[in-house]
């Protein structure tokens, strides 16, 4: 699936619709250089979720986390490890759980020790706006994208 997004408010729009296509439990990678969008994605998501706090790039802490009443959501962002092995000793692995779901940036930091994500949204600066492109790479991440074809 291949969406323009001319600006940021657009980019939240996109992470609505994405809320409500996915369940818990869903692990989601979300790839482009920086400035690209992605935490501003991860933002758009959770206030579709009905977080209302401050939303910031978990850059220097590894991970945030978001607590709801019937889930919890963690934000990773990768970008400062130095090794993927790094993964192991955060405990990664403790945080998929199935009623969480997981949202991680430069996801390239950490192959070889990822699972499979169970969506892929790409995003790449194109002018003033954006380009996001979301692929599947599960079952559960394949239902995903059809009910976001649905809507």
């Amino acid at each position: 699936m291949r969406v323009m997004l001319k600006d940021e408010a657009e980019t939240l729009a996109l992470a609505e619709r994405v809320h409500s296509a996915l369940p818990s439990g869903a692990l989601v990678f979300l790839h482009g250089n920086l400035g690209a969008g992605k935490t501003t994605f991860v933002r758009g998501w959770l206030r579709a979720a009905g977080f209302s706090g401050p939303v910031k790039s978990p850059t220097f802490t590894l991970v945030e986390e978001y607590p709801f009443e019937d889930r919890i959501v963690y934000h990773f962002d990768l970008y400062r490890l130095n090794d993927p092995e790094e993964l192991e000793w955060t405990g990664f692995r403790d945080y998929l759980r199935a009623d969480a779901v997981c949202f991680v940036e430069w996801p390239e930091r950490g192959a070889g020790l990822l699972p499979r994500a169970d969506l892929e949204i790409r995003l790449e600066i194109s002018g003033t706006g954006r380009i996001a492109e979301i692929s599947a790479g599960t079952d559960r991440g394949a239902a995903a994208l059809a009910r976001l074809h649905a809507e």
